[in-house]
């Protein structure tokens, strides 16, 4: 069995989209729409003290567990401190895999989701972050493909 672990600044916005993606509760034939974002879980809900706090998202087809983080500035350590932590606690090579989607995010995923989340303008932050995530869906859609077909983020060091 794998972990899938998507990872991306805040856990609200590009993490959420892949991972719902990956679990077919989006859809990957066709951008979603802004209310299948919006009605995704987690979407636009991640608060403050929640960073860092691992959420399990669900079992993928083959039965392996897909979650999401929000890892804020940890950026590229974020993955060297959990694949550090993971040997002491006698995880096995391979078995965890982390996949980061800021490369993915775009202007106005951003944007949005500082006015969203940091500033609490909802309105405006949450109309700016869906345009984002669907201007940015196909490249998402891309990217869990590769994953699923073990093409990206093999669980190695």
């Amino acid at each position: 069995m794998k972990r899938y672990i998507y990872n991306c600044y805040g856990g609200s916005h590009s993490s959420v989209t892949a991972a719902a993606i990956h679990l077919g509760i989006l859809p990957d034939r066709r951008v979603a729409g802004s209310e299948e974002l919006l009605n995704t879980p987690y979407f636009d809900a991640q608060i403050a003290r929640d960073h860092g706090r691992i959420r399990f998202f669900g079992f993928d087809e083959n039965g392996d567990e897909v979650y999401v983080v929000g890892r804020i500035n940890l950026g590229s350590s974020y993955e060297k401190i959990m694949r550090a932590f993971l040997a002491l606690a006698g995880g096995r090579q391979g078995e965890t895999v982390f996949i980061d989607t800021m490369p993915y995010v775009n202007i106005f995923m951003m944007a949005g989701g500082c006015l969203s989340r940091r500033f609490g303008s909802m309105r405006w932050g949450r109309a700016l972050v869906v345009f984002g995530t669907r201007l940015a869906y196909p490249s998402f859609v891309r990217l869990v493909q590769k994953v699923k077909a073990g093409l990206v983020c093999k669980g190695e060091e």
